[in-house]
């Protein structure tokens, strides 16, 4: 006789449920359940030893992806072994879990291990793409700790919504920050990790029943949903930060004065329109904004905006004129000096105005073509630059309000530098009207070939490099240098190039050119027609007067000893420099306001208008 299965058992117990008939993963789910107060705390201290590492020991971009893997694991297994569980330890008052819910869950924990697994196991896979593995992850954790936050009691749903929207917003900084996401936020990653560890740990320190845990320990749930909101709070705020520093801000509109006349002149520096500005002006000084006409690249007829910085009461008498070319400040039309709320801040700004103001000179800025007019901008193509700034002066012998000199001096920084050397070096071969007096170069981009060479993995190399790139695909199309760029560098490229290289679009600029993976001109391109070009920019003179060159010894981008070498070769070449170095001044700094070449270089250019036998000091030049 066959027992009957229901009937009591012979000693008057209750009869045993008979055991259900599930599958392998069921089976080892409920093994899981039943063990997983161990396992919590196994993998918490994992966890938690993990984001230790991540905090205090320095580590390569691949360790950090080993160690980022091995963390993304051990955060999946948890989330794949415990989502059959009927009630999650620490989640009180938990019910049968939904079956959808825990194949959701599981499928989102297996994703988990699956990534960190392929983090730890290919490591040198590069930035990008191991960051983008993490961005994965993260969402794929919020994901599941949303799923799973539908099967406690109510607080405990919202603390564990709460938790996935933080998770996303840290998802959101690795996109923003894909190379500081595996550099410098791994310590916002470790942080991640040791909160992980100390949860899982937690939850498995306070497991209780259901009827125990609501009535002894709601104080646990609180605190959980307060540490929760504290890490959203502070997630979003990094997100949104990061949003806010690399958006730039929206950029000045040229207005209708940019605009040129139906029928434009066709002799390259004729005045068309001028009106006065009457913001950023220095004391003591009235300005105007001036259109006229220019040429392109190629040679074609161009309209470009400028300028002009006089004396407040200018007199009947010529005056003094400096001719200045402006360094780097962006590729796009809103990036322009003349329409910046700063326009003479620029460079030598101080001793511009101080020339100005104390000494009686009429200060002449080209915008170049392309930035407050249509381009291209002719970013760091010399003879171009040359003939923009060179037009600007022709175009003030034609202004009504003022009276200049033809004979004048030449000023310019960074890539004004490289703008003021061409500047003197086609002087009488384009601008024969005119006497160059002196040149002077702060920091020029001299040698752009060997400058793109020593900088092209910094961050600061990466976001000239894009500026290059954005413009010179327009100047010199035949080079097609878009198409040739690294993989991975066209968005970036295009993000730098639309972001002006002044006051907070400076800093957006410099913070999305840290996050270019890879150089952004593979070596190929440099040693080819590109590379060539980039040579061809080289001003290497004669010059038509004295030339002073002004380096900082801390700049970390025109590096000294690449200007070094260029005065070397101008030396050897029988060229004089009036080579000045500065210890402990960086790009910017060398020509600041307090800069001990601000008053050296006004007399350098006083000495200059007066005749005074130059300086040059190419026997006492820094030993190579």
């Amino acid at each position: 006789m066959v027992p009957n299965e229901s009937a009591p058992a012979a000693d008057g117990a209750a009869p045993e449920a008979p055991e259900p008939r599930t599958g392998p993963f069921r089976r080892l789910t409920a093994t899981v359940a039943r063990g997983s107060t161990p396992i919590r705390v196994v993998l918490g201290l994992a966890l938690l030893a993990v984001g230790v590492v991540f905090l205090l020991v320095s580590m390569t971009v691949q360790t950090i992806a080993l160690v980022t893997g091995i963390g993304i694991l051990l955060a999946g297994i948890p989330v794949l072994l415990t989502a059959g569980e009927h009630n999650d330890p620490g989640e009180d008052g938990g019910s049968a879990s939904r079956p959808v819910a825990a194949i959701v869950a599981r499928v989102l924990g297996g994703l988990l291990v699956l990534l960190g697994a392929g983090m730890a196991l290919w490591p040198a896979a590069g930035a990008p793409l191991l960051a983008l593995l993490l961005t994965i992850a993260l969402v794929a954790f919020a994901l599941a700790t949303a799923v799973r936050a539908f099967r406690p009691v109510a607080d405990q749903r919202v603390t564990g919504l709460i938790a996935a929207v933080a998770t996303l917003a840290v998802a959101a900084i690795t996109v923003f920050w894909p190379v500081l996401t595996l550099v410098v936020f791994r310590l916002g990653v470790g942080a991640w990790f040791v909160f992980l560890g100390l949860q899982l740990l937690l939850r498995a320190v306070v497991r209780r029943s259901p009827a125990k845990s609501t009535t002894r320990r709601p104080g646990v749930r609180w605190l959980r949903t307060i540490g929760a909101s504290a890490a959203l709070v502070l997630a979003v705020a990094l997100a949104g930060g990061s949003g806010a520093l690399l958006g730039g801000t929206p950029l000045p509109v040229p207005d209708a004065f940019y605009t040129p006349p139906a029928v434009v002149p066709s002799k390259p520096g004729t005045l068309i329109r001028s009106e006065p500005m009457t913001v950023g002006v220095p004391a003591g000084a009235k300005a105007w904004r001036i259109l006229y006409t220019t040429t392109n690249p190629d040679g074609s007829p161009a309209v470009s905006s400028g300028t002009v910085l006089a004396p407040e009461s200018p007199g009947p008498d010529p005056l003094p004129l400096l001719t200045v070319s402006h360094g780097t400040v962006g590729v796009v039309p809103g990036c322009s000096p003349s329409l910046s709320p700063a326009p003479f801040a620029d460079g030598a700004g101080t001793a511009m105005a101080d020339m100005v103001t104390a000494h009686g000179w009429v200060a002449v800025t080209s915008d170049y073509i392309g930035l407050g007019t249509k381009g291209p901008h002719p970013y760091l193509v010399g003879d171009a630059e040359a003939r923009n700034v060179w037009d600007a002066s022709k175009a003030v012998l034609g202004f009504r309000e003022l009276k200049v000199s033809t004979d004048t001096v030449i000023w310019g920084h960074s890539q004004g530098g490289q703008g003021s050397l061409w500047t003197g070096q086609i002087a009488s071969s384009y601008a024969p009207e005119f006497t160059v007096k002196g040149v002077a170069a702060f920091a020029p981009a001299s040698n752009l070939y060997a400058l793109a060479e020593a900088i092209k993995s910094e961050t600061a190399g990466k976001t000239v490099s894009a500026y290059i790139a954005a413009t010179w695909d327009k100047v010199f199309p035949a080079l097609k240098v878009e198409k040739s760029l690294t993989p991975g560098s066209a968005g970036p490229v295009e993000r730098i190039g639309g972001l002006c290289f002044n006051g907070h679009d400076g800093l957006a600029a410099i913070l999305r050119g840290s996050q270019v993976p890879n150089q952004i001109f593979p070596d190929a391109l440099l040693d080819g027609p590109f590379g060539d070009k980039l040579k061809e920019q080289e001003p290497t003179g004669p010059f038509p007067a004295p030339v002073l060159v002004a380096q900082g010894l801390a700049d970390p981008l025109v590096k000294p000893a690449i200007q070094d070498e260029w005065v070397k070769a101008r030396c050897d070449a029988g060229i004089p420099i009036d080579y000045r170095t500065y210890p402990g001044l960086g790009h910017v700094e060398l020509v600041g306001p307090d800069s001990p070449l601000t008053p050296q270089l006004e007399q350098w250019t006083l000495d200059r208008w007066d005749g005074k036998a130059p300086t040059p000091d190419c026997d006492h030049l820094p030993a190579g």
